[in-house]
């Protein structure tokens, strides 16, 4: 049973295509709403967040702490959520709560020793951060990087025992599997609701598909621990560039090149 006197969170992912959106009383969750991944968030964010409330009977006012995934992920996703979270911050006079998408995807993998999270990053690349998940407790083992696969197979490869978790390690899921095999390594992808019979070598944690609900489960963390925010506080950890940053610094590189010496 929820206490009443618990906070209400609402918590949005605009980080991976879909998005979600959940409202939560403490650690119960009141209702979640999974995006809609053909259409762009600043389409359907606002009805979604119109949705949750409603059903669970909650007012924009009501709601005690907004939560929103922070980074890696879409750039544009990203920036359409922090600037939701923080106008209804803002208005309503609350704090915030900035999460890490790869905590997020880490918390939602479950319980776990090593947990490599791995999120799409284009261009057939990753964002990939290693957590170990104990009792709901999301803690980092090495920082967020974006990389390539090959890379990350350097930096993760040797460990004889892993939880992969993410949209990018379902996305690279054969790569993954020939590796360990190669390597001698046991390789399982988990069905949802089923548990592991192996005890050690590689296995693939099932989709999440509400990521919001983590966000939330995090974000009474940090209100627990007082590690909120205000609006303006509230920053994207974009983990690397943006396409556009990188073509104006390839155009930038290529001028002095060309420039007469």
């Amino acid at each position: 049973m929820s206490n009443e006197n618990e906070p209400v969170i609402l918590a949005i992912e605009t980080a991976t295509r879909a998005g979600s959106v959940a409202l939560a009383r403490g650690r119960e969750i009141l209702c979640s709403v999974l995006g809609d991944a053909t259409a762009s968030h600043s389409n359907d964010l606002v009805s979604s967040v119109e949705k949750t409330l409603g059903d669970a009977g909650v007012r924009l006012a009501d709601v005690d702490l907004f939560a929103a995934a922070v980074g890696p992920g879409s750039f544009t996703g990203l920036r359409i959520g922090l600037a939701t979270v923080k106008s209804f911050a803002v208005c309503t006079g609350k704090r915030c709560a900035g999460v890490p998408t790869l905590a997020a995807i880490a918390h939602a993998a479950g319980e776990s020793e090593r947990t490599v999270s791995l999120l799409p990053a284009g261009r057939g690349e990753v964002f990939a951060q290693l957590f170990s998940v104990h009792d709901g407790d999301v803690q980092d083992l090495d920082s967020a990087g974006h990389l390539t696969l090959e890379a990350v197979l350097e930096r993760y490869g040797k460990a004889r025992e892993l939880l992969w978790a993410g949209d990018g390690a379902h996305l690279q899921a054969e790569a993954l599997r020939d590796w360990a095999r190669a390597n001698d390594i046991s390789f399982e992808e988990l069905r949802p609701g089923l548990s592991s019979e192996a005890q050690t070598g590689w296995k693939i944690a099932p989709p999440a598909a509400q990521l919001a609900v983590s966000i939330a489960a995090l974000a009474l963390k940090a209100y627990g621990n007082g590690n909120t925010v205000s609006p303006d506080e509230l920053r994207a950890v974009y983990v690397r560039a943006s396409d556009a940053e990188i073509n104006e610094q390839w155009q930038r590189e290529k001028s002095r090149q060309s420039a007469p010496v």
